[in-house]
Order: C-alpha cells, then sequence, then structure tokens
C-alpha cells in the first residue's frame, strides 16, 4: 500500500493505515502540493522553489538548500521512500490515483461517459464520489494556486462535473434534489443555454410548471438583450413541452403537498441529516434493484438501519422499483424465533380480524409464514428486515421463503451477522470515515449546542472521532454531550467512555439500547453465547490485534476447549464485534509452516468494555499470563530468525507484535508470581534485546531491562556467583530452567540494564557529572564484580550479552586498551567451533572500532573479507550491511574511494531488502561522503552534497549512531566549504532531538564541533570555552575506549589559543597531538575525517608560527609532545 495525497483543499497526506499524517508548517504544505500536482513526474529544483515561494519578491539565497531542508521535513513526515531525488530535482513517489486531484479527473470523466451512455445511477455513483474528494479549493496550499494550470483545469472540471451529477439525479427522477445546485451553477452561468435546458426541465420534472415557463422566459430576454438572439432549439422544444403539458402537470405544482409525494408503505420519515455515507448510498443505490437479497452488516451503531432506510427510499424515488411500496418490520423487540413471521405480517398490514366458525369455534389460524407468501404473491415490494441478530435462524428461513416463492419481492435486512441465504449481498457498514464522523459531529454538536464548530478544536475533535471507532452512534452520543463539555474535556474523559456516553446523552424515543453506549454493546453480549463471551473478554488482553495462533492460545481454558476457540473468532467477525484484517504476507518458514495471514483486533470501544468484562469474570490474572506465555514463545522461538534468511520476517514481526509484548511485559511486573514470572520476563527481555537494538528501540532497550531486574536479585552481589559454562543461550529452552540458567539469564539482564544505563546512571542526560560515572567508586566496582563473574573460556562470553565482558574488563585496566580487547575476544570466539555469526560480529567490532595502523592493513583487509563471508552464509542482512560498512570504511581511510562506494552501495541495497530505512540513510550518507572525497569537478560536488543532505533528511529523528553520523558528515561538509551557519543549524536540528543526551560521546563531540565552527567564524573565546565542555564530557570514557576522540580536540585547541594570545600553549597541543595521533587507537566515530584534521592541524600552525618565533615555536612543540593526554587535555 501506498500513501495518498490530497491537494483538494488543504493539503493533507494519508499513511497505508489510513491515518492521517500531520504536516507541521505552511512551506511543507506547498512543497507537497507543487509535488502532488506533477502527477509523479519529477520536477525541477528551480521550479520547486518558484511554485514553493512564489508569495514572497525573492526566493532563498541558496535556494537549493532551503529547499533540500523543506524537502528532508516532509521525508520525515512520510518517510524517505515517500520522495525520490532524481537529477536536478525531485518526484513524488505516487501514483496518479494516490493524488486526489487526478483522481477526481478519472472519476468525472467515467461519470460524464456513463451519464452519456444513458446509465444515470452509474454516473451518480461516480460522480458523487469524484464531487466527495473537493474539501476547499484546489491546490489551496500553493501560492499561486489559483493561477496555476491544474487549479485552473480542476475549476473548470469541478463545475462540469457538478453539472452532470446534478444532471443524472434528473435522469433518475430526483429534480427536487437536484434543482438547487442547478439554480446556482445558471446564475453563474445565465447565457449557458444547455444548462439552463437542463434547469428548466428539471423543474418541470419536479411539477414546477410555472417556475419553468418564467425561467425559460427570462432567458430568452436575456439572450435577446445581450446577444441580440432568440433560444435554440433544445430551449424551444422544451418550452413547447411545457406548453402543451397537460392539468396534471398544472394540478401538481399548485399542490403544495405535492413534492415530494409519500412513498406506499410504512418507511418511516427522519428527523436528521444524513451525514457520511453517501460512497455507501450511491453503491447501495445500484446494487439494491439488482439484487433480490442485501444484507448490511456491521457493530452495533454503525448506522445499518438509517443507511438501509436511505437507500431503500433512493432507489425507490429514482426507480419506481416497487410500486407496492416499501415495508419496514422492526424485529429488535422479538426474542422468540416463532414471532418472526407474525411481526413481519403485521408490518405488511397483512393480520387478519380472527372469525368463529358455526357455533362459535374458532377457524385455526393459518401458519404465518404461509400467510406471509400469500399476501406477498405477485407484490413487488421491498421488505426491510431491520435488526435481526437475535433472531438470525428464522429470518433467514422467512427471507429464503418469500424470495423463492414470491420472485418480485426484494429484502433489505440489517444485522450483526449474515443471514447466510444463497444469492445474499453482503455489505459491510462500518466505522464512518474521518472526514465523516468530523462532520457528523459538526452537525449534531451544533444542534447541541449552537454556535459549536469541529474548527475551534479540531484536534480534540479529531481524536473524540478516533477513539469512537467513528461510529455514528458514539459520535451522536458525544455530540450531545457538548452541551456540558467543551471537546477537550470530552476527549480528555473518553478513557471512561461508558460512564461519560451514558444516561442522558441519547435520545429518549429511540430504542432503549440505543440510548446509551453501554447498551448498545451490552445488546451484542446478551447475543452471545457463553463460550462467544469466554473468548471475548479474553481477546482484550491483545494490544493492537493477533494472529489466530496467539488469539487460540491466550483465549482457550476452562469450558473453551481449544478447538473451540478458531470457529468462534469466526462467529465474533460474522457478529461484527471482531475486526479480521490482512496481517502481511505469508512467508515459508522452517518446517514448512506459514504464520497466520490474518490478524483480529476489537474496535475500541468493543475492546473497553471486554476488559470490564474480563475484570467482572475474574479471569484477567489468568488470561494474561497466557498472554505473557504465549508472547514469551513467539519472541524466544523466532529470535534466532532474527540473524538468518528469515530475518526480514521476523523483523516485521516483531515489529507488529511489540504492543503485545510490551503489554506481556507489564503483566509481568504487575502479576510478579514469584520465579516463574521472574523467568519469563527475563526470557522476553532477552529474545528482544537484538531486535531493540536493531530497529533503534532504545527506550524499551533501556527501560525494560531496568525494569525486570526488579523481580529478582543481583547476580553481581557480592560475593559474586561465579558462571558455569553454558553452551546454548537460556532462550534456546523455554522456562522453566535450571538454577544456573536462571542465573545466567540475570547476568544477562543486568549487563543489558547496565550498558543502556550508561554506567548505572538512572537515565540522566548526558553531562560531565554523568561522565564521571564511568570513572566513579561505584561504578568500577560494579564493572570489577561483572569481571569476576565470567572467565575468558566460558562459551557464553562469546555472545551477547555476555560479549560484555571483555569491554568491562577493559575499563577495569584487565586489558591494555582496545585492540588486545577485540583480539582476546575474536581469539575466544575463534575457540568455539559453530559459532561463525558472533566470530563474525567481533571481527565486524575490531575492524570497526580500530584503524589498522602501519604493516596491519592485511589482517583489517582479512577480518573485513571474512565478515562479510560469514554473515553471507547466515544469511543475515543486517550485519553484511555492517560489516559491508566497516569494509568500505578501511577502504575510505585509506583512499580507495571506488571500493569503499561500492561497499556502502552494497550495505545500502541489504538494508533497502529487510525495510530498514534508517541504516540505509546511514550507508547513503557514508557513499555520499566517498563522492565527496572523490569528486573530479563541481558537478560531481554538487551530486554527492545532493546526496549527503538526501541521506540526512531520511534519518531526521534517529538520535545516536544512525541518526548523528549523517548529520556530522554534513556538519563538516558545510563548515569546510565556509557554510557555518548551515552547519550550526544542522547542529541545532541534532540537539533538539529528544533522545540526543543520552549519548555521551555524541555530546562531548557535538561540543568540539561547535568550538571548530567557532574558530571558523573567528570567534575563539567561545570556541575555548566549547572544546573545555568536550573534554570534559569525554575526559573519563574516552581516555578508556576512544581516546582519538580527544585528542582531536587537541588541534581546535590549539588554533583558538594561538589566535587569542596563548600561543605557546597553542604549540604544546600541536606537539601532543603529534605525539599521540599516531599512537592512539583511532575509532569510526571520528569528529573530524583525516582530510579535516590535516586542514585544521595546518591552520593552527600557522597562527601559532606566525606568534612565536622559531626557538619558542619548537620549544613549546617538544614541550607538548612529552605530555601525558591527560595533561595536554588539562591546557584546554
Amino acid at each position: 500500500m501506498t500513501y495518498r495525497y490530497d491537494v483538494l483543499g488543504t493539503t493533507r497526506a494519508f499513511g497505508p493505515d489510513g491515518a492521517e499524517v500531520p504536516l507541521s508548517g505552511a512551506r511543507v504544505r506547498a512543497l507537497l502540493t507543487a509535488l502532488a500536482a506533477a502527477a509523479g513526474r519529477p520536477v525541477p529544483v528551480h521550479r520547486l522553489a518558484a511554485q514553493v515561494w512564489d508569495d514572497v519578491p525573492e526566493a532563498p539565497a541558496d535556494e537549493a538548500a532551503a529547499l533540500q531542508a523543506l524537502i528532508g521535513r516532509l521525508r520525515k513526515a512520510l518517510g524517505g521512500a515517500a520522495i525520490e531525488s532524481v537529477p536536478g530535482g525531485y518526484r513524488l513517489v505516487a501514483a496518479r490515483d494516490d493524488i486526489d486531484v487526478f483522481r477526481f479527473e478519472r472519476l468525472a470523466a467515467e461519470g460524464a461517459s456513463a451519464l452519456a451512455a444513458g446509465d444515470g445511477a452509474r454516473a451518480a455513483v461516480l460522480l458523487d464520489e469524484a464531487l466527495a474528494l473537493w474539501r476547499g479549493p484546489a491546490l489551496a496550499d500553493l501560492p499561486g494556486g489559483d493561477t496555476d494550470p491544474l487549479g485552473v483545469r480542476a475549476r473548470r472540471q469541478l463545475t462540469e462535473a457538478r453539472r452532470a451529477r446534478l444532471t443524472a439525479d434528473v435522469r433518475l427522477g430526483r429534480p427536487e434534489r437536484a434543482l438547487p445546485g442547478l439554480a446556482a451553477l445558471a446564475a453563474g452561468a445565465p447565457l449557458d443555454e444547455p444548462l439552463q435546458a437542463t434547469r428548466i426541465g428539471a423543474l418541470r420534472a419536479a411539477g414546477r410548471r410555472a417556475e419553468a415557463l418564467q425561467a425559460y422566459e427570462e432567458v430568452r430576454a436575456l439572450l435577446a438583450d445581450r446577444l441580440g438572439t432568440g433560444p435554440g432549439l433544445e430551449l424551444r422544444s422544451l418550452h413547447a413541452e411545457l406548453l402543451a403539458d397537460d392539468e396534471n402537470d398544472a394540478r401538481r405544482h399548485r399542490d403544495p403537498a405535492a413534492a415530494p409525494a409519500a412513498l406506499p408503505g410504512n418507511l418511516p420519515a427522519r428527523l436528521t441529516s444524513f451525514v457520511g455515507r453517501e460512497s455507501e448510498l450511491a453503491l447501495l443505490s445500484v446494487e439494491l434493484p439488482a439484487r433480490r437479497l442485501v444484507t448490511l452488516t456491521g457493530p452495533g451503531g454503525a448506522g445499518k438501519t438509517r443507511l438501509a432506510f436511505e437507500a431503500a427510499e433512493s432507489v425507490a424515488r429514482a426507480s419506481g422499483h416497487w410500486p407496492d411500496g416499501i415495508r419496514v418490520a422492526e424485529l429488535a423487540s422479538v426474542r422468540e424465533s416463532g414471532d418472526v413471521a407474525e411481526a413481519v405480517l403485521t408490518a405488511l398490514g397483512a393480520r387478519e380480524t380472527a372469525v368463529r366458525g358455526p357455533g362459535g369455534a374458532e377457524v385455526e389460524a393459518p401458519d404465518p409464514l404461509a400467510a406471509l407468501v400469500e399476501h406477498c404473491g405477485s407484490r413487488r415490494l421491498l421488505i426491510v428486515l431491520d435488526n435481526c441478530e437475535q433472531v438470525i435462524g428464522a429470518v433467514a428461513e422467512l427471507a429464503e421463503t418469500v424470495l423463492t416463492r414470491c420472485r418480485r419481492v426484494t429484502v433489505l435486512a440489517t444485522s450483526r451477522e449474515p443471514l447466510g441465504v444463497r444469492g445474499e449481498f453482503l455489505y459491510g457498514v462500518g466505522p464512518l470515515a474521518p472526514t465523516g464522523a468530523l462532520r457528523l459531529l459538526g452537525e449534531r454538536g451544533a444542534a447541541a449546542r449552537p454556535g459549536f464548530r469541529t474548527d475551534d478544536d479540531p484536534a480534540a475533535c479529531e481524536e473524540i472521532c478516533r477513539r469512537l471507532d467513528g461510529l455514528p452512534l458514539a459520535v451522536e452520543l458525544a455530540a450531545a454531550r457538548l452541551r456540558l463539555l467543551t471537546p477537550r474535556q470530552l476527549a480528555d474523559r473518553l478513557d471512561d467512555r461508558f460512564r461519560v456516553l451514558g444516561a442522558g446523552s441519547g435520545s429518549r424515543t429511540v430504542l432503549p439500547r440505543q440510548q446509551t453506549l453501554r447498551a448498545v454493546v451490552d445488546w451484542s453480549w446478551e447475543l452471545l453465547t457463553e463460550t462467544e463471551r469466554a473468548v471475548l473478554r479474553r481477546l482484550s488482553v491483545f494490544v493492537g490485534g493477533c494472529a489466530a495462533s496467539e488469539a487460540e492460545e491466550v483465549c482457550a481454558g476452562g469450558d473453551v476447549p481449544d478447538p473451540a476457540v478458531f470457529d468462534t473468532l469466526a462467529s465474533l467477525v460474522d457478529k461484527s464485534l471482531l475486526v479480521a484484517v490482512p496481517g502481511g504476507p505469508d512467508e515459508k518458514l522452517p518446517g514448512g509452516t506459514r504464520p497466520d495471514g490474518m490478524r483480529f483486533r476489537l474496535l475500541e470501544t468493543v475492546a473497553e468494555y471486554a476488559a470490564r468484562r474480563l475484570d467482572e469474570s475474574g479471569e484477567r490474572r489468568a488470561v494474561e499470563l497466557r498472554h505473557l506465555r504465549a508472547y514469551r514463545e513467539l519472541v524466544r522461538v523466532g529470535e534466532p530468525e532474527l540473524r538468518g534468511p528469515h530475518q526480514a520476517y521476523r523483523l516485521r514481526q516483531f515489529e507488529r507484535e511489540h504492543d503485545n509484548v510490551r503489554a506481556a511485559l507489564r503483566a509481568a511486573l504487575r502479576h510478579d508470581g514469584g520465579p516463574a514470572t521472574e523467568q519469563d520476563a527475563m526470557c522476553l527481555v532477552l529474545s528482544m534485546s537484538w531486535f531493540w537494538q536493531v530497529r533503534g528501540h532504545q527506550r524499551d532497550a533501556r527501560d525494560w531491562p531496568e525494569a525486570v531486574t526488579a523481580l529478582g536479585p543481583d547476580p553481581f552481589q557480592a560475593p559474586v556467583r561465579p558462571a558455569v559454562p553454558l553452551d546454548d543461550p537460556c532462550t534456546d529452552l523455554p522456562p522453566p530452567w535450571s538454577d544456573e540458567q536462571v542465573w545466567e539469564a540475570r547476568r544477562g539482564v543486568r549487563l543489558l540494564r547496565f550498558a543502556s544505563r550508561g554506567g548505572g546512571a538512572e537515565g540522566a542526560e548526558w553531562d560531565e557529572d554523568h561522565a564521571r560515572n564511568w570513572s566513579g567508586d561505584r561504578t568500577r566496582d560494579q564493572l570489577t564484580r561483572i569481571v569476576a563473574a565470567y572467565r575468558r573460556d566460558l562459551p557464553q562470553v562469546c555472545r551477547q550479552p555476555a560479549v560484555m565482558w571483555f569491554f568491562a574488563g577493559l575499563l577495569v585496566g584487565e586489558w591494555r586498551g582496545m585492540g588486545e580487547t577485540l583480539d582476546a575476544l575474536v581469539d575466544a570466539c575463534r575457540a568455539r567451533p559453530g559459532r561463525g555469526w558472533d566470530l563474525g560480529l567481533a571481527l565486524t567490532m575490531r575492524g570497526r572500532l580500530l584503524d589498522a595502523g602501519p604493516g596491519d592493513e592485511e589482517r583489517a583487509a582479512r577480518d573485513a573479507d571474512e565478515a562479510v563471508a560469514l554473515f553471507e552464509r547466515a544469511g543475515d542482512s543486517v550485519m553484511l550491511a555492517e560489516s559491508l560498512s566497516a569494509r568500505g570504511e578501511s577502504y575510505e581511510r585509506r583512499g580507495r574511494y571506488a571500493r569503499a562506494a561500492a561497499d556502502f552501495e552494497r550495505a545500502m541495497v541489504s538494508c533497502a531488502r529487510i525495510g530498514m530505512p534508517t541504516q540505509v540513510s546511514l550507508f547513503k550518507a557514508r557513499l555520499a561522503a566517498v563522492r565527496l572525497e572523490a569528486a573530479s569537478g563541481p558537478a560531481a560536488e554538487e551530486a554527492a552534497e545532493l546526496l549527503l543532505r538526501e541521506a540526512v533528511e531520511e534519518s531526521r529523528g534517529h538520535a545516536g549512531h544512525t541518526g548523528g553520523a549523517a548529520r556530522l558528515l554534513l556538519v563538516g561538509r558545510y563548515g569546510r566549504t565556509g557554510r557555518t551557519d548551515l552547519a550550526r543549524a544542522e547542529i541545532a536540528t541534532l540537539e533538539e532531538d529528544p533522545g540526543f543526551r543520552e549519548h555521551g560521546l555524541q555530546v562531548g563531540i557535538i561540543e568540539g564541533l561547535h568550538g571548530w565552527l567557532d574558530c571558523l567564524d573567528g570567534a575563539y573565546e567561545p570556541a575555548l570555552g566549547h572544546l573545555r565542555a568536550s573534554v570534559g564530557l569525554l575526559d573519563s570514557l574516552a581516555h578508556l575506549v576512544a581516546p582519538q576522540l580527544i585528542v582531536s580536540q587537541f588541534l581546535c585547541a590549539a588554533w583558538a589559543k594561538a589566535a587569542s594570545g596563548e600561543a605557546a600553549d597553542g604549540a604544546r597541543l600541536l606537539g601532543a597531538y603529534g605525539q599521540h595521533a599516531g599512537l592512539a587507537e583511532k575509532f569510526l566515530f571520528h569528529p573530524y575525517p583525516t582530510a579535516y584534521e590535516r586542514e585544521i592541524g595546518r591552520r593552527a600552525e600557522a597562527e601559532a608560527r606566525a606568534a612565536l618565533d622559531e626557538r619558542t615555536w619548537a620549544r613549546a612543540y617538544a614541550e607538548g609532545g612529552a605530555l601525558s593526554m591527560k595533561e595536554a587535555a588539562a591546557l584546554i
């Protein structure tokens, strides 16, 4: 599925799920409008800029960069794949029919063709659908949209479509409905003879002969006055027909009650407007005359009855299809199957007075069904059977009997489930579309509180409609409450919707079951069997729906046997209490099984009702624990496949079921049942941890390990319990686990907690105090106990999360540096045969985190090649991309740009294949950076920068390495080319991200970049302030694991000091950089690429040498070379 775009009115975008995508800012909406107006064709940058800034005297100075920023904001809202970069411009990835203005053109053309072919009913359906797309002026958000050729054309076609639609009404026998619109059109085009003829013909068809004659005379006079001519043949012929009309036409005109005449039968008049079902009414107006049995199904409160009445009247008036009338049989009060035929007989007025035979003996009454068949006989009538669900079997029998024996009868039924009769045409009446629900709320709200308008608080009104599932009855009940509450107050109270929309919110004259929201659902509940009730209330524990397999596992139990659940799900779907929707493509899995293709979900209102019933039943704890174990097994079994050929399916499945997993974890914490529940929760966390990491669910990765560790003891508490060898992960088997497996699981969850919390800090933003946690006594004690728990020869230290043992050892001095640490990890993995994936990860980390020094290039190349081969063999696209990227970075550092570009492109393809757009954007940024370095001229450089900007905007909203690394590359590009204002804007965007300060190294690097930009602008004192902050933030952690991050700050600090009167210290810092840059291990997350560092070093040296004589320069430089890294950092 794709996005859908509306430009007929305020510009809007809707995602594949139908939800509206928020678009912030007039320029963003203008840009989307301009792209949509091109119907998926490329639009050059200059043309887009001219359209977007048409209302200002001049476009921005750097219109390409300004437009790129808007493109980025739009991609953040829609997703990077929605807008494609093409040479010299951009293209909205959309088919013509995805854009309402072009869908309107198609529907309007098809409607006009149908009208010309004499098919007025089909024309009405098509033209209604076309006209419903208009919400306001075409291209309303595009400056200059009123003169845009597409806007002009659309307005012309709108007039033509309105005219054709009104003509269809006239031809379908609904002239009164058409006249107001025809009058408005005719007033705007008084000399349009065909239009005037249509209007006069409609007046005539409506029985308004005198008005038709007067209208003719007005047109004749106008033509003579303005054009000096008389009416054409069509108007003259129509005038003659008017004069020749018989007295019956004149009588109908004089009779004020003649329009419209009452239909035969007992169809009740409606007292309120009919809102939001135009397309459904149009479709039924076509299907109802062509079918013998039509059943409208849907949940309670969906508006089935009202739609049935409107459809029946519409067809009857348009075609005279049932000359013997429309008869409505209201069956809501009928509870016994034997009373159904009697009720229908009564509705048809066919009950006869009982008579007595000779001697007073009562004559035996005929069978009601036989009497009904006899009465209907050869009559042409429509029987509306309303509210059939509680006597569904008897209604089905009656309908089949009547339809087979009375060939001119049509049956229109409303029910919460199908009748199940042969030939039945089913039409599901679902919730109103968001716009229809909002219109209904607006109209009914204005009736309840004069002056109410949804535009006064659109967000609250939209929330009300959404949370009430767009059910018309619920929306009407809510509108009645607007007498007492503002929309925001009402929206905020919908957590208790059954009380808020209870007594007093509905009409006193409707059926009791329609007077409150609870009564609506109570009616459906009372019609369920005990098994259906049990399954429905148990389904309320699911969040976001479920597959059939999980529903069967959770809902079975007690008096609901396993085999009964699936049939019960089908029954609940039939009864409109459960919604079945496709859950995604099936995929072949090991063992020949296929995942369920359909998912089941409850509407929010039904879910809340069912949850209350679950509480009343006393089953909640048992059902939630079954739900917990069902999802524990789903993710436990699926987790290994996150690293193999079925990775794409499992990633989609884990994402789809993520809300259910969260609900399961909440249940584990709420129903702490001792060791069993603790094991279930730990199994969930350990099985989800890699998914959270790969998909960037940082808050889940941080919060759930934190919460679950509270369920059991600290496995690293002194005296530390030593780990025993465990060849396989705990999660290879379901709980209950052995004692040693439980302790290993506790260690794993605690390690995940420790890593995500940054040395034990409780979610604080990263600042200098937070950074010092890593070197504080408390953290060092924790690290020491972690190291004491494991040994190098244990199998589990080669796999996550126990692999963190190596890095804990590094932080407490067990290893002499990152290089020795990673060598030990790789050696340990090689010693464990059959752990190829773990070895690939270790090799990738070694290649990614370490720069190969002189003489090490061959080992780096071997590591990279081996990792790529291991992940190709495993079928893991995620880690294949990571290993390709690591190899590409190694090539880039050595100036082998073509090979680097090839690896980055392969990494992009690998991630795109499994639907990981954030990683695609990162690798695209790396590719752009390589192309910038290798650019052979201005055109190549411009194209590479455009690619980099595109990648950055695609990564917007993703903090940390994925989102930050791409943006940092663009900051460097802007700074290096003198556009420091744009560079600062990119940094500000990064700093605004809510998760930015959770990444300590990144915060320190950003402070250093601020210092670099200040130096470029000549603001040396502010630069030193930023550089001091950078070193303070990086001091503890970077000294241990990333010393190059601090060493890189020496260059800018030397530049700033030399330029601000401290040239000797500047020279010392350059000397320190010269000493430590070659010795410190270098990491991927460089503040500056190598070329940038060389440029900064040259500027710093030039400033220092300009201020010092040669001897002083040489002495200070030598002194700096003798300083330790910490001593040099102290100079800053």
